[in-house]
């Protein structure tokens, strides 16, 4: 498991990274990826940011209630999910080799596994 201060920096930097991606899709490669392969590029954006998001807000959760929590193991499986989902994606979109896109189900399975025990870990919160 990751230590609050980790997520939270890898969360930052995925933000940081999604926006510098983001706007070179925009802007480099607007004309040279097909809008096809454009869309894919904006997809793996969109869940890196997302995805972020999560990170700082499991760094967070970290913080207040303690580093023995399913919260970072739902902060791990986030970054599985970023690498594997957003970096096939990104791969495809650059390459267009189409088998690459079957990585990405792996990627999108560890985002599920991740928000599941985010959920758990919430439910058993004690207020």
């Amino acid at each position: 498991m990751m230590s609050a201060k980790s997520l939270l920096l890898c969360g930052s930097l995925g933000g940081l990274v999604s926006v510098v991606l983001g706007a070179f899709g925009s802007h480099g490669l607007a004309k040279k990826l097909s809008p096809e392969m454009l869309s894919v590029w904006k997809t793996a954006v969109e869940y890196q940011f997302f995805h972020s998001l999560a990170l700082l807000a499991v760094g967070l959760l970290l913080l207040q209630q303690g580093q023995a929590n399913l919260a970072g193991w739902a902060g791990v499986a986030f970054i599985a999910g970023i690498l594997l989902f957003s970096g096939s994606l990104y791969a495809l979109a650059l390459t267009g080799i189409k088998p690459l896109g079957a990585i990405t189900p792996l990627g999108g399975l560890s985002f599920i596994v991740g928000w599941c025990l985010l959920a758990v870990s919430v439910a058993g919160l004690k207020t």
